[in-house]
């Protein structure tokens, strides 16, 4: 990964009484989305095996700072801010 990458992190998401957080890294036109707390990448366009991998890792071993962040995300109060 020799080009910056971008990490996004999303509020609380609940679906079927489960709760996670979505993620997504970008890099140029290269994206992967994932969720935590399950540390796994969903789908993906221009990143390799080899660098999935190491994004999930990243995922697996950051997965509480994630969930701190996501704590902290308001998106009502980031709407109002428009």
């Amino acid at each position: 990964m020799d080009e910056e990458v971008r990490m996004l992190i999303s509020g609380f998401v609940v679906k079927d009484k489960k709760r996670f957080v979505r993620i997504s890294f970008t890099r140029g036109k290269a994206y992967a989305e994932g969720i935590v707390p399950d540390g796994i990448i969903e789908r993906s366009e221009g990143f390799n095996g080899e660098e999935i991998l190491k994004l999930e890792k990243f995922i697996r071993v950051h997965k509480e700072e994630i969930l701190a962040q996501a704590k902290e995300i308001n998106p009502i109060r980031s709407w109002l801010r428009e």
